[in-house]
């Protein structure tokens, strides 16, 4: 991947977006969002009471004059939201004639420039075979060149155990994670609860972008095919015919809602897209109707 896959129309356009945190901060450095915390910023949050050791300075003397006792005034601390990015490096994610890894890594890339140019924090996490790398965490324009290095020299082998992979990071501090995957494996959705009941137990916010290849949504009528798994390598011969196709498509959408109604039960979202969409239309319009992006 390169950084020339974002033209500078597309940049502008990111400059104006942000991401949706769903809870007030009360942790993290300074940083654009809001917290619970109060501090000395420029926007009024409320006023107490004069006390020892308190900044004379803040004193609101129109307040001493009609109460006739000190009052200083509180600001609201801003705080830097911080976004933990799960991305499957599994070989499945290395398919389609528009390749679902190179999407899956435009869409990290992009997600983290908003969040770095609204002066939040990103940590990216890959997944392979039931392992976590964890790169160093990244903040401001040198952190997302260096970010962008990262996802250009990234390869997709191995296999997948999500949960497993998910569960070996430790998560310090609530924030947003932002799993990647197809979602395409032999565990099952039992499997995946795993993950996710362990994500909502470091309070994170949940979001889960699944990236599918055109030919995985809409196959096409091919008579006999050999299906190879990508990560086991066992093959099945099949002939494909229209209610075939058609009981396949069913199954997808089905699993789909099946995820859907999970990640829900957590408090996340799914958003599943083709790879064959431009990165433009991803950001720009899924993750928007989802209410991800605003």
């Amino acid at each position: 991947m390169s950084v020339k896959i974002f033209n500078e129309d597309f940049f502008k356009k990111l400059n104006k977006i942000n991401m949706h945190i769903n809870f007030k901060l009360s942790s993290g450095t300074q940083g654009g969002r809001k917290s619970k915390a109060k501090g000395v910023s420029v926007e009024f949050s409320d006023y107490r009471e004069y006390a020892a050791g308190d900044d004379f300075r803040r004193i609101d003397w129109n307040a001493y004059g009609r109460f006739d006792k000190f009052f200083i005034k509180v600001f609201m601390e801003e705080r830097e939201g911080v976004f933990n990015f799960f991305i499957d490096k599994s070989k499945s994610m290395d398919y389609g004639e528009v390749n679902k890894k190179d999407t899956a890594l435009k869409v990290v890339g992009a997600l983290s420039y908003i969040a770095l140019n609204n002066l939040d924090r990103v940590n990216i996490n890959t997944m392979e075979s039931g392992t976590v790398k964890s790169l160093k965490s990244a903040t401001g324009n040198k952190g997302f060149q260096r970010i962008l290095k990262e996802l250009e020299s990234m390869e997709f082998d191995g296999s997948t155990d999500l949960s497993q992979s998910i569960k070996k990071r430790n998560l310090n501090s609530r924030g947003i994670s932002i799993v990647v995957s197809d979602f395409l494996n032999n565990n099952g959705l039992e499997t995946l609860e795993e993950g996710l009941k362990y994500l909502a137990f470091k309070k994170q916010e949940i979001i889960l972008v699944q990236i599918l290849a055109e030919e995985e949504i809409n196959p096409q009528f091919n008579n006999e095919i050999t299906f190879i798994d990508s990560e086991t390598n066992e093959n099945l011969k099949m002939s494909l015919t229209p209610s075939i196709i058609k009981d396949y498509k069913n199954s997808l959408k089905k699993y789909n809602k099946e995820i859907e109604s999970l990640v829900k039960k957590y408090g996340g979202k799914l958003i599943s897209v083709s790879s064959s969409k431009s990165i433009e239309e991803i950001i720009l319009n899924d993750f928007s109707k989802k209410r991800v992006l605003y």
